[in-house]
């Protein structure tokens, strides 16, 4: 019996110990968020099937909304306050910034919910919070590339062609992922802890929509007020957007494009800082 006993000590201590960290630390953390890349993969189309799911028209709701915006923009300054458009068909004008500005708005609607809508796997299971807000973005990534299509056509009907310049704009969509991304990480987290953020991200999206500009040229803003106003993250954004897509026809105000550029980044940066810092409370709270 004694022997039996030994053997099986000697057995079980052959197994080889596996220690989890999750998370323990930063360089630990980083490494889950690789481990975790088909959660990461699952959330992102599960979020894109869910968004069409018994729909009746299914992705088109991706072009209505920019298309009925771009329509009634286009009426209201272009046809009534007749805002200059630097010879862009105005339609083109005001679609090529609700493409980034559609993404931004969406993606920072959904993202901010992302915590609390899943707040059953955050309270029992472990896996990196990141991925909740950063899938979040996927589906609207999606929307982005199919409202993109009518772009297409609008330049086609117009005789609008882009320059080389098309070339830099996987840059300008990278820059508006950063934007999305660093907003929603402040707002989901804040989300946890203060509920009424659910009722002030619609508010500041509906107010993002007018005092970007989506509606009108850049270009209308006087001049001495150009860097002030670009202390909106987003002016960088739709000005860039704007630039790779209109060609010669639209010039980039660069000190505004920078200063806006920077605070994409801090935004990012100090997004990512808080909500890594208030991670290890959200099982606790939420």
């Amino acid at each position: 019996m004694t022997n039996n006993i030994d053997q099986q000590s000697i057995a079980v201590s052959e197994i080889p110990e596996t220690i989890i960290e999750a998370g323990k630390s930063e360089k630990n953390y980083w490494k889950d968020l690789y481990r975790y890349r088909e959660l990461f993969l699952f959330l992102s189309w599960r979020d894109v099937l869910v968004r069409y799911k018994q729909t009746v028209i299914g992705i088109i709701w991706a072009i209505i909304r920019p298309v009925l915006i771009m329509i009634v923009f286009t009426i209201i300054f272009g046809n009534i306050a007749k805002l200059p458009s630097n010879g862009i068909p105005y339609p083109i004008l005001v679609y090529a910034a609700m493409l980034p500005w559609q993404f931004f708005s969406t993606s920072l609607t959904s993202g901010s919910m992302s915590l609390i809508g899943n707040a059953g796997m955050i309270s029992k299971i472990y896996f990196p919070r990141l991925i909740l807000p950063a899938s979040a973005i996927i589906v609207n990534l999606f929307d982005f590339l199919i409202a993109f299509s009518i772009l297409i056509v609008l330049m086609f009907y117009y005789q609008y062609f882009p320059t080389l310049k098309i070339m830099v704009l996987p840059l300008f969509l990278l820059l508006a992922i950063i934007a999305a991304l660093g907003a929603s990480f402040w707002f989901a987290a804040l989300n946890v802890k203060y509920r009424d953020i659910k009722y002030i991200v619609p508010f500041i999206v509906q107010l993002g929509l007018y005092i970007s500009p989506v509606g009108f040229n850049s270009s209308v803003i006087p001049e001495k007020w150009r860097l002030l106003y670009s202390i909106n993250p987003m002016v960088s954004v739709i000005d860039g957007f704007r630039w790779a897509l209109l060609g010669k026809d639209f010039d980039l105000y660069l000190p505004g494009f920078i200063l806006s550029a920077l605070l994409v980044l801090i935004v990012f940066l100090s997004g990512l800082w808080y909500f890594r810092k208030t991670e290890r409370t959200f099982a606790d709270v939420i």
